[in-house]
């Protein structure tokens, strides 16, 4: 697999001054939290589960997540387990298909070990768990099982923590339930891939949700949880987890927006390109802007609800070419013993040893999301990636 493998090479070709790298499931971890990209989740009681899967693969999809939690009934969450084996069964009965790294969101401990009794030898197309409403308590119990189900089931299985409880939302209670998580990852570094934010919980503890013209920055409570989680789990000194960006709730699908006015245009082709960019912006702007700001504050990645939502995720982690630039010229061999230069676009100054780990980083997200050629934009590589 690999990001915006769904195009066609000559249109990789066009866009990229290098190509997004091509992995596996079974990859390096560090390299699997980069790429995991927008994880888009979907409930597990879906009939034509295994179909959505291979469809969303095709799309581009590169992670998804199998929900047995909030996303269901109570009363369902047994048909939604019988419902994932039989569609992991006709999954691995198409030997070559492409799927994208499959996680399932379970309720308690016990459903890890159960789940992966029965999946039994499609086991193998299984990523790892997304673990809920993850405190140091509650977490050892999921972490314990998984470490118990991997050896079973004979296949490497990653975590996913969601950080989501009102334990860490409330400041008198906030530090302690970060050290915490903290202690129970740090002890199963190995197997936790990536820790996800639950805003929408958050939010739920105030009786709050944010309008679609409002980021989850907006909503200073929950900012400040964003915070304080980047803080203590996210440092960049080697002690950090890769922390993914939180749901946007709201989706319209861009290209039902625009195609009718662009078969109907009577304006010239570049007009159409014009109003395509005006469309895309006012169908997006809120999760553009919350996808911005999750990176500008040391989140990579984010929880999807839609389809709709991936596209735009994938093209604004996708490293320009300034910026890769940037980070190769700080990383150079030479540069090792520090100093300060200009940078080759002529309108920054580089600092070897402050901006070191922002350019590991960097070089670290162009790898799996590859770097645009120096004409290319988001809006190029959103647009090139609407299907026709």
């Amino acid at each position: 697999m690999r990001h915006f493998g769904h195009l066609a090479p000559e249109v990789r070709q066009r866009l990229f001054h290098q190509e997004p790298c091509a992995f596996t499931a079974d990859s390096e971890a560090r390299l699997l939290a980069a790429a995991l990209g927008a994880t888009l989740y979907s409930p597990a009681t879906r009939p034509r589960l295994a179909d959505d899967i291979l469809k969303q693969a095709a799309h581009g999809v590169i992670s998804m997540v199998l929900c047995l939690e909030d996303s269901i009934d109570d009363a369902d969450v047994e048909h939604g387990e019988e419902n994932l084996v039989r569609h992991f069964a006709d999954l691995a009965a198409c030997p070559g298909a492409d799927l994208p790294l499959l996680f399932i969101r379970v309720r308690t401990p016990g459903q890890i070990p159960d789940l992966v009794r029965r999946l039994g030898p499609a086991v193998r197309l299984l990523s790892g768990f997304v673990l809920p409403k993850f405190t140091g308590e509650r977490g050892l119990p999921f972490l314990e099982a998984l470490e118990s189900a991997e050896s079973a089931g004979g296949r490497r299985l990653f975590a996913m923590p969601v950080l989501e409880s009102p334990e860490l939302l409330y400041r008198e209670s906030r530090v302690e339930t970060l050290e915490g998580i903290f202690r129970a990852v740090d002890k199963y570094r190995d197997r936790v891939l990536a820790l996800r934010l639950g805003v929408t919980d958050f939010c739920s503890s105030y009786g709050l949700r944010r309008a679609p013209d409002m980021t989850a920055y907006d909503v200073q409570v929950v900012a400040s949880v964003i915070a304080d989680v980047v803080n203590m789990l996210g440092r960049a000194d080697g002690t950090g987890f890769t922390v993914t960006g939180p749901v946007w709730e709201y989706f319209r699908a861009p290209e039902r927006m625009f195609k009718p006015q662009l078969r109907q245009s009577p304006f010239l082709e570049v007009q159409a390109v014009e109003l395509r960019e005006r469309l895309i912006e006012h169908a997006m702007d809120g999760l553009l802007r919350e996808i911005s700001l999750d990176q500008a504050n040391g989140l990579l990645g984010k929880t999807c609800i839609h389809p709709s939502h991936v596209l735009p995720v994938h093209a604004l982690s996708v490293v320009s070419h300034e910026e890769y630039s940037d980070a190769a010229d700080i990383l150079r061999p030479e540069r090792g013993g520090g100093g300060v230069m200009r940078s080759a676009y002529t309108n920054k100054m580089n600092e070897v040893k402050p901006h070191r780990a922002w350019a590991e980083r960097t070089l670290l997200r162009a790898e799996v999301f590859g770097v645009a050629r120096e004409d290319v934009g988001f809006v190029d590589l959103l647009a090139a990636g609407i299907p026709g």
